[in-house]
């Protein structure tokens, strides 16, 4: 299940809960950090730990969204690396992997994001697109 704290992935984490509460399955929340290489222009701020950063906002982010005691077996995963290749990567171990229609840093409208898209055409499990709440105009 990946996540970033968009919207949209937390209704795929939302639909990702449901689902191993109704199968009795594991539920691996994964969130990934990169450092961009342009980001290298810059300073960094002394003391960032992206790591650590990572993990305050996936957990974070599982709070909001489950709750305090969620009832199904659940584990956080954060890893360095190009979210897509991180999920990619994690689909070795799953039986289903969930991800939102598009998540942070897509283009305004797009219906898949380029994580959603490389996950749904390279990983190596089945794989759920949860396109979300349409937008309210």
């Amino acid at each position: 299940m990946g996540v970033d704290g968009s919207e949209a992935s937390c209704d795929a984490l939302r639909w990702a809960y449901r689902q191993a509460k109704l199968t009795g399955a594991h539920l691996r929340a994964v969130m990934s950090w990169d450092v961009p290489a342009s980001a290298y222009w810059f300073p960094f701020p002394e003391g960032l730990d992206f790591q650590k950063a990572t993990e305050e906002a996936l957990a974070k982010t599982l709070h909001e969204t489950l709750g305090d005691n969620p009832v199904v077996d659940l584990t956080s995963v954060v890893a360095q690396g190009n979210p897509a290749a991180v999920l990619i990567r994690e689909s070795d171990l799953a039986d289903l992997l969930v991800v939102g229609s598009r998540g942070h840093g897509e283009f305004a409208g797009m219906l898949l994001g380029s994580v959603s898209e490389h996950c749904v055409t390279q990983a190596n499990c089945a794989v759920v697109v949860v396109r979300g709440k349409p937008a309210q105009g």
